[in-house]
């Protein structure tokens, strides 16, 4: 796994704030989580689309070190394990519905391939204010 080489200098609550949700995946993440929860891990692999296993395991893993996920295991045959969101992590939804809302007023390449998590959002919703 990569280990940084230098310690990360955040200096500000922006800084963290994106450290933590920011990103290409970690966001999707918990937009999927919100929008459908509990889910087990091949539910959410599907929800995403263009994630390897690789990625999709280290940003949950990520996302459970800043408890923003909960990982649960339930002892059965065969086994399952199920990701949902803490109350940490659902405090973030807002926010990301706050820029997904702002993207959707100036980005205006949104398309039809939005994903049922994006349409959720209802990123419409302002545009033009």
């Amino acid at each position: 796994m990569y280990q940084a080489k230098l310690e990360k200098d955040i200096r500000c609550p922006l800084e963290y704030g994106l450290d933590v949700f920011g990103g290409r995946w970690k966001s999707r993440i918990i937009c999927v989580l919100a929008h459908r929860h509990p889910l087990r891990y091949g539910q959410l692999r599907g929800e995403m689309v263009n994630i390897t296993d690789a990625v999709l395991a280290q940003n949950l893993k990520e996302l459970m070190r800043d408890g923003l996920v909960s990982r649960t295991q339930f002892d059965e045959i065969p086994p399952r394990v199920e990701y949902e969101l803490t109350d940490k992590g659902l405090s973030v939804v807002p926010i990301l519905q706050t820029i997904c809302r702002w993207a959707g007023a100036y980005h205006k390449n949104v398309n039809a391939f939005s994903s049922a998590q994006c349409k959720a959002c209802d990123y419409t919703a302002g545009a033009g204010d």
